[in-house]
């Protein structure tokens, strides 16, 4: 609905007021949306697999060689402990 609404918003083929009206939505909450849609448009046209590496990236990498680590010395820990360890 939301989408909707700031479409028609920013399609300018009615004012703000109008659009608020009809969908029973206040026109200023219409014209955030419209801002919302104008500002991130690009987002939805962005492909992700080109993106260069955000700052959380490397921490989250850095976590989970932490994670595969204790699971692989638990992993031998209970081959050993099983018999099945070489």
């Amino acid at each position: 609905m939301k989408a909707r609404i700031a479409l028609e918003a920013a399609a300018n083929t009615e004012t703000l007021s109008e659009i608020g009206r009809r969908h029973s939505v206040h026109p200023i909450q219409v014209g955030k949306w419209r801002k919302e849609l104008v500002e991130r448009a690009h987002e939805l046209f962005t492909d992700g697999r080109r993106r260069g590496s955000t700052a959380e990236e490397p921490e989250a990498v850095e976590g989970l060689y932490e994670q595969i680590g204790r699971l692989k010395v638990e992993n031998d820990f209970l081959k050993k402990k099983s018999g099945l360890g070489s």
